[in-house]
């Protein structure tokens, strides 16, 4: 038996790649993690958080006439902002959800497709909020991205469904139940939510699979 490099997997299916599970889980974690120590007074400051925001998470007043902190600001907080959260609960929500998400995704999703994905689905969700949004405060979180790869999984299922009626049916009870789980989330989180960035990285998420599917199917047919 040989074992990868690029991949941990045991006895009972799941499967952790270790580069992606480095940059999308180990980094946030540990990024949280520093600004907690540094929010309770540990080390550093406590505008340590405060000062990670200003440089990292996704202003829309950036695409305005907003003033940057360094120049690349306005396109590089499309990304950064997945890798800043705001308090334990959210990292750990996030992240668990992150590891669950893999597994639904792991026959369809491996190396550079799951990378890929994952970048367009946090990508997406920024999009969403900047142009369906109205809020100036900061937006972090990976939930874009994990939102996209949700898309990813039920896209899926959409296609294996042959009958295109019962598949109408399905995407509409997908696309209710993913609306309920905002309207929970909305009024659990007192209306701070980026549903706005939800909805962007699950379509983005369902768009990407779509065309990765359809790269396979092309690459599948001129062998």
């Amino acid at each position: 038996m040989r074992t990868s490099r690029s991949k941990i997997e045991d006895p009972s299916g799941w499967w952790l790649p270790v580069p992606l599970l480095l940059i999308f889980l180990v980094v946030p974690v540990a990024i949280e993690l520093t600004l907690m120590a540094a929010d309770y007074g540990f080390f550093a400051t406590p505008r340590l958080r405060h000062t990670a925001y200003q440089y990292g998470a996704f202003w829309a007043g950036l695409l305005g006439n907003w003033r940057p902190n360094y120049a690349a600001q306005p396109w590089l907080m499309f990304f950064t902002y997945s890798f800043l959260h705001a308090g334990f609960l959210h990292i750990a929500g996030n992240m668990t959800s992150l590891v669950y998400l893999m597994q639904l995704n792991a026959r369809n999703l491996r190396g550079w497709p799951f990378f890929l994905l994952y970048l367009i689905s946090a990508l997406g969700g920024a999009l969403g909020f900047a142009l369906l949004g109205t809020a100036f405060n900061p937006m972090v979180g990976a939930s874009g991205a994990l939102f996209g790869l949700t898309g990813a999984w039920r896209y899926q299922d959409w296609i294996a469904e042959p009958d295109l009626n019962r598949r109408a049916r399905i995407i509409l009870r997908d696309c209710f139940l993913l609306a309920l789980l905002n309207l929970f989330m909305w009024v659990l989180e007192d209306g701070a939510l980026a549903w706005e960035s939800h909805l962007g990285g699950f379509v983005a998420g369902v768009v990407t699979m779509a065309v990765i599917n359809r790269f396979r199917t092309r690459k599948t047919s001129t062998q």
